[in-house]
C-alpha cells in the first residue's frame, strides 16, 4: 500500500452536525444583524458599490459588489446588507471542520473544531459585519483546505481549484497573495516537494492570474494605490501592532484556544503520519515574521490559526469535559464583545476591547445634525453650496441618511470618494463641513468658517465621530478642481495630504476590520 493511498483514508465528513453548528451560527448572527446600525465601513460599501469599477483605491471590487446584490436582494438595511457576511461566517464555520476531517479528524473532531470557530471572536466579529476581513477569512481558509486536501491525496487537479480560490480571494483583497507565498516557502523549506513539480501548479498559477487580472491591471492603471494603503498601515499603525501581534494572537480566537492549537501546531510538526501537512507550521511562523516586520494587522494570521486549531482539535476531543466548557465559556465571552448584544447606550463597556461596535451607532444623529445645520443655509445659496464631508465614514453616512432629510449628495477627498469626484467649480457658495472633533486643519482649505453643530450619538458611545463638528464656511479658498489634489486623503482619516504620513490603509480588530 502507498503512503499516498495510506493518507488518502480519511473519516467521513460529519455533515448533519457540522451543518447544524453553520446554521446556529448563522440564525444567531441573523438575529442581532438589524442591532446597532451600519458600520463606517457598511456605509462606504454601499457607496462604492453604486460605482462599480474593476478596483478602488484602497480595496477589489468584491466586497463592494457583494455589498451592492445583498441590499439589492434583501432590503437596503443593516440586516438585508449583512446576509452575505452571516453566509461567508458560516461556509467559513465549515471549512475549519473539512480541514480537521483531513487532518485525521474523526465525527467529534469536525463537530469540536466547527464549534470552536463558530464561537470565536474574531469570526463572530466579521461574520456580523460586511467586511473585506469577512471574505477574506473565507478565501483563506478555502485554500488551506484545497491545499491540506491536494497534499493529502497528491490529486494535482485540485491545482486548479486552489487557482481559483486564489484568484477569487485576490478579488477582495491582495494580502491573500502573503498566504500563497509564505506555504509555497514553508512546501519547498519541509515538503512534500513533489507536488510542486510538472505543470499542474503552473495551472493552478494561471487560473489564478486569469481570475485577479482586471482587479491588478486596475491596480496597475492607477499607480498601485493599494501599495499606499500598506505603507499607511506600516507608517501609521506599524508600531502599536507590533505591540500587539503576541496579545491580539491570544485573543482573536479565545484566550482558552491558545493551549488547543499550540498543541496542533505541535502535532502536524511531529506526528510521522501528518508530515505531509508540517509546512503549515512553518508558513503561520513566517507570516507572524512578515506581519511583524511590515506592521501589519495582527489578524492577517488568523486563517492559519484556524487550521492549528482544527488540527489540535483531532487529540483535544478526547478531554469532553474540558473542551466544551471552554466553548460554551468562549460563545459567552465572544457574544458579549463581538456581537450587538448589550443595550446602545452601555457599549462602551466593551468598546475598549472592540471599537467596532461603537461604529454602528450614531450615524442617524449625525446626519440630522448636519440637516439641522444645512437649514440655516440660506435658500437662494444653496444651488452653489457643498456639505463636504472629512471622512469616508461621514460621507457615506450622509449619502444614505441625507435624502430623506433634504440634503444633497455629499463630497469628500477621503479613500475612493476622491475618485467620484470634487464639487463643480461653480459650486463658490458656502460649505456646510463634516470634520472629527480634533482635525481642524482642514479649515484652512475655506474661508470664513464658524462651527454651526455637533453631533451627539445620543448614546453617548466615545466613537469616532462622536462630538464631530459641523462647520459653516462661506467658501473654498480656490476652485474645487485646484483644490481637490490638495484634500485627497488616504489612511488616516482626519489629515489632508501635507500631514497625514503615508495615506490609506485598512483597519483592524480594535480598529475596523478593512
Amino acid at each position: 500500500m502507498s503512503a499516498t493511498h495510506v493518507r488518502a483514508q480519511v473519516a467521513p465528513f460529519a455533515a448533519v452536525p457540522v451543518l447544524g453548528v453553520a446554521a446556529a451560527v448563522a440564525a444567531v448572527l441573523t438575529a442581532l444583524s438589524g442591532r446597532y446600525g451600519f458600520h463606517r465601513d457598511e456605509l462606504y460599501f454601499l457607496v462604492a458599490g453604486d460605482h462599480p469599477a474593476w478596483g478602488y483605491v484602497d480595496q477589489p471590487p468584491l466586497t463592494p459588489l457583494a455589498a451592492r446584490l445583498s441590499t439589492a436582494v434583501f432590503g437596503d438595511r443593516p440586516a438585508g446588507l449583512r446576509v452575505v457576511a452571516t453566509l461567508a461566517c458560516a461556509v467559513t464555520v465549515v471549512t475549519v471542520a473539512a480541514v480537521a476531517r483531513e487532518l485525521g479528524g474523526g465525527r467529534a473532531a469536525q463537530v469540536l473544531a466547527a464549534a470552536c470557530t463558530a464561537v470565536s471572536g474574531f469570526v463572530l466579529a466579521v461574520g456580523h459585519l460586511v467586511s473585506t476581513a469577512t471574505f477574506d477569512m473565507l478565501a483563506w481558509v478555502v485554500v488551506c483546505w484545497l491545499l491540506l486536501r491536494l497534499l493529502r491525496t497528491d490529486d494535482r487537479r485540485l491545482w486548479l481549484a486552489l487557482g481559483a480560490a486564489l484568484g477569487f480571494g485576490m478579488q477582495n483583497k491582495y494580502l491573500i497573495a502573503l498566504l500563497a507565498l509564505s506555504l509555497l516557502v514553508a512546501l519547498l523549506a519541509t515538503g512534500p516537494r513533489q507536488v510542486l513539480r510538472g505543470w499542474w501548479p503552473l495551472a493552478g498559477a494561471a487560473v489564478a492570474l486569469a481570475v485577479a487580472l482586471p482587479g491588478l491591471w486596475w491596480q496597475a492603471a492607477h499607480g498601485w494605490p493599494q501599495l499606499t494603503v500598506a505603507g499607511g498601515i506600516s507608517a501609521d499603525d506599524g508600531a502599536e501592532n507590533r505591540v500587539l501581534f503576541v496579545p491580539q494572537q491570544i485573543v482573536f480566537l479565545s484566550p482558552v484556544f491558545v493551549p488547543v492549537w499550540i498543541a496542533g501546531g505541535l502535532r502536524l510538526w511531529r506526528d510521522p503520519a501528518l508530515r505531509w501537512a508540517r509546512a503549515f507550521v512553518p508558513a503561520y511562523l513566517l507570516l507572524a515574521v512578515v506581519v511583524v516586520v511590515s506592521g501589519g494587522k495582527p489578524y492577517y494570521c488568523l486563517p492559519l490559526l484556524l487550521v492549528l486549531l482544527a488540527a489540535g482539535c483531532v487529540t483535544s476531543v478526547s478531554r469532553p469535559r474540558a473542551m466544551w466548557p471552554a466553548v460554551a465559556l468562549t460563545a459567552v465571552i465572544s457574544a458579549l464583545i463581538s456581537l450587538p448584544v448589550l443595550p446602545p447606550g452601555v457599549v462602551g463597556a466593551v468598546n475598549g476591547v472592540n471599537k467596532e461596535q461603537g461604529e454602528q451607532i450614531g450615524w442617524p444623529q449625525l446626519a440630522d445634525a448636519v440637516a439641522e445645520a444645512w437649514s440655516d443655509v440660506p435658500a437662494a445659496d444653496r444651488p452653489r453650496a457643498v456639505v463636504f464631508a472629512q471622512n469616508y465614514g461621514e460621507a457615506g453616512a450622509l449619502a444614505h441618511y441625507g435624502p430623506a432629510r433634504g440634503l444633497p449628495a455629499p463630497y469628500s477627498a477621503h479613500m475612493s470618494f476622491a475618485d467620484w469626484g470634487p464639487p463643480p467649480d461653480s459650486a463658490t457658495g458656502p460649505v456646510l463641513l463634516v470634520r472629527q472633533e480634533d482635525s481642524d486643519d482642514v479649515e484652512r482649505r475655506f474661508t470664513g468658517c464658524r462651527r454651526v453643530g455637533r453631533v451627539d450619538n445620543g448614546r453617548d458611545v466615545d466613537n469616532e465621530e462622536q462630538h464631530a463638528a459641523i462647520v459653516l464656511c462661506t467658501g473654498p479658498n480656490e476652485p474645487w478642481s485646484q483644490l481637490w489634489p490638495a484634500l485627497r486623503h488616504y489612511y488616516q482619516a482626519g489629515t489632508t495630504r501635507e500631514n497625514e504620513g503615508a495615506g490609506p490603509g485598512e483597519p483592524g480588530y480594535g480598529g475596523s476590520t478593512r
